[in-house]
């Protein structure tokens, strides 16, 4: 073999023990998904009779999955939103030196330090309709996680603070790249805070806004524990998001290979979705 060869080769074999990583935890559990999804299996998750896509055609006519999509993309759409405007107006505050402003920082920050687990145990308890000093505040008598007008948002809204966290980060960093120069011209220019944040820190922040959003819909997607411990799917499967509907599935049902199917069904959405942010990202994002 030739120098330059062996030159040539030779990098990839530092990419040998990366693969077999992804090779054992990716790709295997990738594949084995889409296998499963073809057959109807056993209480222990073997493939048994080979039924194509039947699963699917099962799926795509149940009243329960069309709910379960239906779900989804609203408590995507309001955590998504959520997350990201309480990050972004988070780190236009902390964007200016004044005092305290690393307790504030930290304090922003904070929530993405916290386990969705803790997070929801300690909102069941606020949310409590006896004791729980939502209803105290308020002076009113609901029970938030057992009213499917309500559930929904509850677990919304506390998966948007817990995203926020990564998010002000992100965006504390996008706004310290931003060349304080400019604000000085507009601000002699005549314009407004308002429109300086319009015309010069938002398309700033694009490339880092459209990272943000990537990401939080992905996360979105896969929350799982706070829907577990604050309503399991219910009331009346107004929480039964596709990940939680998986898991019911599998587990609880046995029916392994529609949870697998869904699976499938769910990681086609993400990547669409992915696909259609990055065209629009040739358009909207300004380097």
């Amino acid at each position: 073999m030739g120098k330059k060869t062996a030159a040539k080769i030779n990098p990839y074999f530092y990419l040998v023990p990366s693969m077999l990583i992804f090779a054992v935890f990716l790709f295997y559990p990738f594949f084995k998904t889409i296998y499963l999804s073809l057959y109807k299996t056993n209480k222990m998750g073997e493939a048994k009779l080979f039924v194509g896509l039947e699963n699917y055609k099962a799926l795509l006519s149940s009243p329960s999955f069309h709910n379960s999509l239906k779900v989804t993309l609203i408590f995507v759409s309001v955590v998504v939103i959520g997350s990201m405007l309480l990050g972004l107006v988070a780190a236009v505050l902390c964007n200016k030196a004044f005092p305290g402003i690393r307790f504030f920082s930290t304090a922003y920050a904070l929530p993405m330090a916290i386990a969705s687990s803790s997070a929801a145990m300690i909102f069941q308890i606020m949310l409590h309709p006896a004791v729980g000093i939502v209803n105290k505040l308020l002076n009113l008598d609901i029970n938030w996680l057992n009213d499917p007008k309500t559930a929904l948002w509850c677990v919304a809204i506390l998966t948007a603070w817990l995203n926020s966290g990564i998010n002000f980060l992100y965006f504390s960093a996008g706004l310290g790249n931003i060349d304080e120069t400019i604000y000085e011209r507009a601000s002699v220019d005549g314009a407004s805070g308002i429109q300086q944040f319009f015309s010069l820190t938002l398309p700033g922040l694009s490339p880092i806004m459209f990272y943000t959003l990537v990401v939080n819909i992905i996360q979105a997607f896969q929350s799982f524990g706070q829907i577990k411990i604050l309503t399991e799917g219910g009331p009346n499967e107004s929480t039964n998001v596709i990940v939680y509907s998986i898991y019911r599935d599998a587990f609880f049902n046995y029916r392994f290979g529609s949870a697998a199917a869904q699976s499938v069904i769910l990681f086609l959405i993400v990547m669409v979705i992915t696909l259609i942010m990055f065209r629009m990202e040739k358009k909207g994002v300004k380097y």
